[in-house]
């Protein structure tokens, strides 16, 4: 069981979707658990502030150390060990399936909501195991991109999916995009499943698939191809896609 901890200063954004399908499931079997805290609740002065004004002057707040601190301490002791503590942020690492798979194997997940114009470095500095960004881009707060990384990494953890061969074929699991997939109708206005699909030879579709996955990285994201080893055969595959591109 992995266990999340979230500190942020709107624990309310957190719960609406972590309480519906896989992620509902997941807390209600005792696979994963999910508690949010409100940093606030670590704040000592009457105001319960958690930020100040930036030391050299500058237009914002900025999120102060202290009640993040005490909150990053006393979270830590309500689990066992092999815990790690992320600070989600623009300038962290971008996320991945990789730092998923990497995450998933942790038993309790401390994640730092930053709000503000950003956070007090010395969160960053001695607080923060890791930084982790969802991308080139700037959201309100950490609260969203916290919620990405609990899904990505939940699905990961063992008995959550329902079909544990689903994770395995999924874009980025073996470093591909997904192949296309169908369900019935086999005809819909004009528009027919692949012959091979409804063939009921296995071997077949398994081809298919693969090859159809070789494509439809090579097409969208070529880059991914340098990062992964491919055998003989999926060379083979892939340059009889680029003749067929041409």
């Amino acid at each position: 069981m992995i266990r999340f901890d979230v500190l942020t200063i709107f624990p309310e954004l957190l719960e609406s979707p972590l309480n519906f399908s896989v992620i509902k499931k997941a807390r209600e079997k005792g696979l994963i658990n999910i508690c949010s805290h409100n940093i606030r609740n670590w704040a000592q002065d009457k105001h319960r502030m958690t930020d100040d004004a930036p030391f050299g002057g500058g237009c914002g707040m900025v999120m102060k150390v202290e009640p993040v601190d005490r909150a990053v301490k006393e979270v830590k002791k309500r689990a066992a060990e092999d815990s790690c503590v992320i600070l989600m942020s623009p300038q962290g690492e971008t996320f991945n399936q990789q730092i998923a798979a990497e995450l998933a194997e942790k038993k309790q997940i401390i994640i730092i909501c930053g709000r503000y114009e950003g956070v007090d470095e010395r969160i960053r500095t001695s607080l923060a195991d890791r930084e982790i960004s969802l991308g080139d881009y700037v959201l309100t707060g950490g609260e969203l991109s916290a919620l990405v990384l609990i899904d990505a990494v939940s699905r990961l953890v063992p008995g959550v999916l329902g079909n544990a061969e689903s994770k395995e074929s999924e874009s980025f699991a073996c470093g591909l995009l997904e192949y296309p997939q169908y369900t019935r109708p086999a005809q819909y206005n004009g528009l027919a499943v692949p012959d091979v699909l409804v063939s009921g030879n296995h071997a077949e579709i398994e081809h298919w698939r693969r090859k159809e996955s070789l494509r439809r990285t090579y097409q969208r994201r070529p880059d991914l191809l340098k990062k992964i080893k491919l055998s003989a055969s999926d060379k083979k595959t892939l340059e009889q896609i680029k003749k067929e591109e041409t």
